[in-house]
């Protein structure tokens, strides 16, 4: 079903997004990393000329150790954090490019989960799926809506008054997905999702995730959860030193391959 117009939302700032790739054929790219480095003063690098694409609709894994470069390839999808050499595009926008003021609308038409939920401690659950809708410029109209679509979705309709600290760590996970999908982006990242919950809990996380992904959303979740991705057998992207390792269409967490070089055909 479209979404209904926005009078008070502004247009993109940048011409050159299509906010749902799929539309530009079977062969178009959702995420697209050419030859990226992210080094700092120290000489160390985060990242050392990776490249990898993604397609619209793909549920991807990024697994490595602590300090492989899993957290600082997403963050470069957001532009959290700028690359040192090379091109960073998703949905059609050259990322590694945009200008400060412009951060904040891509950051409203993708959606970012992290580890630690990030939720406001003096808003009601309603009130922060709510408050990440408002601020896209979106109408009451459109809030009344949405926020109660999206909490029947992530399965937390029934607590719309609580507050953060009266929830589970998977209520409040599930709350940290609503607000990231009010706006219905096409991309959602993940950091760890599952990285304070139990076994159970974080399978149904990650349950959760791959319905996302069934209803046309770009899932990218980077994780140390070996049980969820050997679960799951979906494309793995191991990282190691900065460097993409592995790359597999139905892989597992510990699963050992050759280098697999460039991932990516850059242009």
């Amino acid at each position: 079903m479209p979404q209904a117009a926005l009078p008070r939302r502004r247009p993109w700032p940048l011409t050159g997004l299509l906010c749902r790739v799929e539309r530009a054929g079977r062969n178009a790219v959702m995420i697209q990393l050419c030859h990226i480095s992210v080094g700092y003063p120290s000489g160390a690098m985060a990242l050392d000329d990776v490249s990898l694409s993604i397609a619209p609709n793909e549920f991807v894994f990024l697994v490595g150790h602590t300090g492989a470069g899993k957290s600082t390839l997403l963050k470069l999808l957001y532009a959290a954090q700028h690359p040192t050499s090379g091109q960073v595009r998703v949905a059609g926008l050259d990322v590694s490019s945009l200008r400060d003021r412009d951060v904040p609308w891509l950051r409203r038409r993708l959606g970012v989960v992290v580890q630690d939920f990030g939720l406001l401690p003096d808003k009601t659950v309603y009130e922060n799926v709510a408050f990440a809708l408002r601020v896209t410029g979106a109408g009451w109209r459109e809030v009344r809506k949405r926020v109660p679509q999206v909490l029947e979705m992530v399965g937390v309709m029934h607590r719309p008054d609580a507050f953060p600290h009266q929830l589970s760590g998977g209520e409040q996970q599930r709350v940290a997905i609503a607000r990231a999908l009010v706006h219905e982006p096409a991309v959602l990242l993940a950091d760890e999702p599952t990285g304070n919950l139990d076994p159970a809990t974080s399978a149904g996380i990650i349950q959760l995730l791959e319905y996302i992904n069934k209803r046309n959303t770009t899932v990218v979740v980077a994780t140390h959860d070996a049980a969820i991705v050997d679960m799951m057998q979906r494309r793995v992207v191991a990282l190691a030193g900065g460097k993409i390792v592995r790359d597999d269409a139905m892989g597992s967490y510990h699963e050992q391959a050759p280098d697999v070089g460039e991932a990516a055909i850059c242009g």
